[in-house]
C-alpha cells in the first residue's frame, strides 16, 4: 500500500493533468502581469534614469571634451602672446640700447665740441695775453726811447747825435718788435 500510494503520488508529480495546465497559465499569465507591473513601474524608470544618466554622461564627456580643446586653443594663444611679449621686450630692450648708444654718441660729440671751444678760448685768451705783452713792451719800448730823449736833450747834443742815436736804438730792439 505505500508503495501504491508512492507510485501513485509520484505518476501524479509527473503527470499532466488539467489542473496542473490550469495552475501552470496562471501562474505565467500572473508573471506576465507581474512582468508587465514590474516594466512599467519598475524597469521603465529605471531604464529612464540609466539613459538619462548615459545622455549626461555623454554631455559631460561631450563638455569635457570640448572644455579641453578650448584649453588647448587658449594654452596656444597664451603661448603665442607670450612669444610675442617676448619679441616686444627685445625690440624695446633693443631700442633702449639704440637710444643709449645714440646719447652716448651726442654727449662725446657735445664734450668734443665743448673741448673745442676750451681750446678755442685759450688760443684766443693766449692770443690776447701775447698782445698784452706786445703792448707793453711798446709802452717799455716808449718809455726807454723818452729816458733817451730826455738824456739827449739834457746832453744838448747835435741832431746828428740824436738820429744816430735813435738809429742804433731802433737797431738794437729791432724791427719785428714794432711790426708784431
Amino acid at each position: 500500500m505505500i508503495l501504491a500510494t508512492e507510485t501513485e503520488g509520484l505518476s501524479r508529480l509527473f503527470d499532466l493533468d488539467l489542473q496542473l495546465l490550469a495552475d501552470a497559465g496562471l501562474m505565467i499569465i500572473a508573471m506576465f502581469f507581474l512582468f508587465m507591473f514590474a516594466s512599467h513601474f519598475l524597469f521603465n524608470p529605471v531604464r529612464k534614469l540609466l539613459s538619462d544618466r548615459q545622455e549626461k554622461i555623454k554631455t559631460e564627456l561631450d563638455q569635457a571634451a570640448s572644455d579641453q580643446k578650448s584649453a588647448a586653443e587658449t594654452r596656444a594663444l597664451y603661448e603665442e602672446k607670450l612669444k610675442q611679449v617676448d619679441k616686444e621686450a627685445e625690440a624695446i630692450l633693443a631700442n633702449a640700447r639704440k637710444r643709449g648708444m645714440e646719447n652716448q654718441a651726442e654727449i662725446v660729440a657735445q664734450a668734443k665740441e665743448e673741448a673745442a671751444k676750451i681750446i678755442d678760448r685759450a688760443r684766443v685768451e693766449a692770443e690776447l695775453e701775447k698782445q698784452k705783452l706786445t703792448d707793453e713792451v711798446k709802452r717799455e719800448m716808449i718809455a726807454v726811447a723818452s729816458v733817451m730823449a730826455a738824456k739827449i736833450v739834457q746832453a744838448n747834443i747835435d741832431t746828428n747825435a740824436q738820429h744816430q742815436l735813435i738809429e742804433d736804438t731802433l737797431k738794437e730792439i729791432g724791427d719785428s718788435t714794432w711790426l708784431s
